[in-house]
């Protein structure tokens, strides 16, 4: 009873806390709901007036560019008629300016109207198709500025004539080449045509209500020009004691409380956007500012008295509620406990799947390695058994070709993941030319679908290309596209399609985006192998995918260069109909002076003559090049060591050699350290000589660091003659300069 009593006694005590408690939290909401809506308020007529502006400064700027645009159009015209006039002339010693001439000329170029003047600036001839002619438009025709072109047959005139119907005329004049008159042409634009589609102020203000927006005002100087009010077109600022109190403060964006001119004294929350040439006033009444603050009260209101009721049905829980709490805190702790079992329970399932999946990896890349071997190593032995069959050897060499070129694949393919998962890949930035990588690549894939009998498409990708020059790595965009569609080549059906369609989807700040979308009709994948397909090392355990080989690496190589170049791939499939491939790549626009244009000089690869020092320490290595390269017509000496090189390059005389190619992993010295003492050395040559790398190195790490070591270029082996060829005849002819 007497606890009773004191809970009762407590109770009163916190009864005036708790109102006053409530009187202080309503008034702060109160406080802060006003300071909202006034700071939204403030952000949305910002918003509001900003945008206004910029559409205001955009319609000036469109009008400017139609304008130029159609005077640039009426002046090519006219400069055309003039070029016709001077080769009729040439054929012919009779009056050209005939009418069916001048119709012919206006209708070719699609002009308004033909006038041809003598050097005086009198009427020789004129053909037009509306009511201005010759004599309508006689106070332009007399311009000095337009007569002035005969005795300065390079200048153009060209001007704009506003008529009074709404309409305009175009207008260009230019001077026969032999000073003996004046070509004038224009062409007019009727005025509907300019009402019904040129922009205007009315047009900008569309869509926005007064009711709900707000007042808007558009204003040139003190004069309104456009509001979404039209009774207030044509006033001026000063009628208005909103517009007069908010122009007053003179600082964009600044909100303003004003009285309106009405009877009641209706207030307004408005603010002002200078542009260069506009102003924008954006206002609208408290009723519509302070729209939520009553609902934010309401919602406070309810919330404190759900709290206090809450509160003091809480107070003789506390027992229960924390006895609950501390059960719920264990109960917590045990599920905690078993939900990161759990998870460390699937990382070693994960971990053994991809121990599995490296293990079955290195079963198949050793009968996948083994395999095109024991193809070379059996056909070298036909051959040997065979010498007088030259057609079964011709046909057993390009086997061992293939064979080769599928070992070099794989061996790629395996360093390139690895160098991927390490973070070593590098992209390179340089000048690509797109339209020459995909003429590269489509080369290569229209012979690998070609052998596996699949049929291409592709969607006119030349045409489509808006800047063919782009910042990128073409080594690595050129393996990324093999790769894709290797897959969908691979995994396609006999008689299958491959099709690809290209577009740009967008171009902003100096970055153009790319989009390629390429679809097979092959055997399809499920959707559980889906969610793993950019993984490594993961191949579909179907009775479909199983024939075909490979090394489970490439979609996870794939995925990763498109990441590096800041790109998305997406991947959509269904079995036993196909897939698409969708790959999104940024790239940054190269401006115009950066553009290659030096393709002829590439192509001239003549190098018969040129002295060559060849560094190469494998026997077999040097002995291919060297006759490779003398086949060429090229003089070449051969050192097996980096020490060699600089001895031999050192004891020569200057201009003794004109190129160096370089093996980078050699005995004693290698081609780096040698390349530092070349360009080193105080002769005049050493500094000047092309220094090429040739190194089974193939990353584009190696090749920066060869070119930091001071080479002039990298060439991966195994060595493609035309490419090696052509880089030497390339820096040969640099030095001759």
């Amino acid at each position: 009873m007497e606890n009773n009593t004191i809970a009762r006694k407590k109770r009163k005590r916190i009864w005036p806390i708790e109102i006053i408690s409530g009187l202080f939290i309503m008034m702060i909401v109160l406080l802060i709901a006003i300071n909202v809506d006034i700071k939204t308020t403030q952000e949305t007529l910002s918003d509001t007036a900003h945008y206004i502006n910029e559409q205001c400064n955009s319609f000036t700027r469109h009008n400017l560019a139609s304008e130029t645009k159609s005077l640039m159009r009426v002046i090519e015209s006219a400069q055309q008629i003039n070029h016709n006039i001077t080769y009729e002339r040439r054929l012919s010693d009779k009056d050209i300016f005939t009418e069916e001439f001048i119709k012919k000329n206006m209708q070719e170029c699609y002009l308004s109207a033909v006038i041809i003047m003598d050097s005086e600036g009198g009427l020789i001839a004129q053909q037009y198709t509306d009511r201005y002619g010759a004599d309508a438009l006689n106070e332009y025709l007399d311009s000095a500025s337009l007569i002035d072109v005969v005795e300065h047959p390079e200048k153009t005139y060209a001007t704009r004539i506003n008529c009074e119907d709404g309409s305009y005329v175009d207008l260009a004049a230019c001077g026969m080449p032999d000073e003996s008159g004046i070509v004038v042409v224009y062409y007019h634009t009727p005025a509907e045509y300019v009402n019904n589609y040129n922009l205007s102020f009315t047009h900008i203000l569309s869509g926005y209500d007064d009711r709900e927006d707000g007042k808007i005002v558009v204003t040139k100087g003190n004069q309104i020009i456009a509001s979404n009010d039209d009774s207030m077109v044509g006033e001026d600022v000063d009628k208005y004691n909103v517009l007069k109190k908010i122009k007053k403060t003179g600082v964009s964006g600044k909100i303003v409380h004003a009285d309106s001119n009405r009877r009641w004294g209706q207030h307004n929350y408005g603010l002002m956007e200078r542009g260069r040439d506009y102003y924008v006033y954006v206002y609208m009444p408290e009723r519509n500012v302070f729209k939520t603050t009553p609902r934010n009260m309401q919602y406070t209101f309810a919330v404190y008295i759900f709290a206090v009721l809450v509160l003091n049905m809480m107070r003789w829980k506390t027992v229960q509620v924390y006895e609950r709490e501390q059960y719920e805190m264990q109960q917590q702790y045990a599920k905690t406990l078993q939900e990161k079992n759990e998870q460390l329970q699937e990382a070693v399932r994960r971990e053994e799947k991809a121990n599995a999946a490296k293990t079955d990896f290195l079963s198949r890349m050793t009968h996948d390695i083994r395999t095109p071997l024991n193809g070379i190593i059996g056909l070298l032995r036909i051959n040997e058994s065979h010498k007088e069959d030259t057609d079964m050897i011709n046909a057993n060499r390009k086997k061992m070709t293939i064979a080769a070129n599928h070992l070099l694949s794989l061996i790629n393919d395996i360093l390139q993941m690895s160098k991927l998962e390490d973070g070593q890949i590098e992209l390179s930035r340089e000048v690509v030319d797109l339209n020459k990588l995909a003429k590269d690549i489509i080369t290569i894939v229209e012979q690998r679908a070609s052998d596996a009998g699949v049929n291409l498409k592709y969607d006119n990708v030349a045409g489509k290309v808006m800047y063919p020059y782009v910042y990128g790595s073409p080594l690595h965009l050129r393996q990324l596209f093999l790769n894709i569609y290797a897959n969908c080549i691979k995994y396609n059906k006999a008689g299958g399609m491959v099709s690809t369609y290209f577009k740009c989807i967008g171009t902003q700040d100096g970055i153009v985006t790319y989009e390629w979308t390429v679809t097979d009709t092959g055997i399809g994948m499920s959707e559980e192998f889906l969610e793993h397909i950019f993984e490594p090392f993961v191949q579909e355990k179907t009775d479909a995918r199983s024939v075909y080989q490979g090394t489970g690496l490439g979609m996870a190589i794939v995925k990763s260069l498109v990441d590096k170049m800041n790109g998305t791939i997406t991947v959509s499939s269904k079995e036993g109909e196909g897939s698409t491939f969708v790959i999104r790549i940024p790239f940054e626009i190269v401006s115009k002076t950066e553009e290659i244009t030096d393709d002829k000089e590439k192509n001239s690869n003549d190098i018969s003559g040129i002295r060559i020092l060849l560094a190469e320490d494998n026997e077999l290595n040097a002995e291919i090049a060297q006759t490779l390269l003398s086949d060429e017509g090229a003089e070449v000496t051969v050192v097996s060591d980096g020490e060699q090189v600089i001895d031999t390059f050192k004891k020569s005389r200057p201009g003794t050699y004109d190129v160096i190619l370089m093996d980078i992993m050699m005995p004693k010295l290698d081609g780096i350290a040698a390349t530092k003492a070349i360009r080193a050395m105080e002769r005049p040559d050493a500094v000047k000589i092309p220094i090429i790398a040739m190194t089974a190195n193939a990353f584009e790490e190696d090749a920066r660091k060869c070119i930091q070591a001071g080479m002039n270029a990298h060439l991966s082996k195994p060595l493609q003659m035309d490419i090696v060829i052509g880089t030497i005849a390339q820096y040969y002819k640099k030095i001759q300069k």
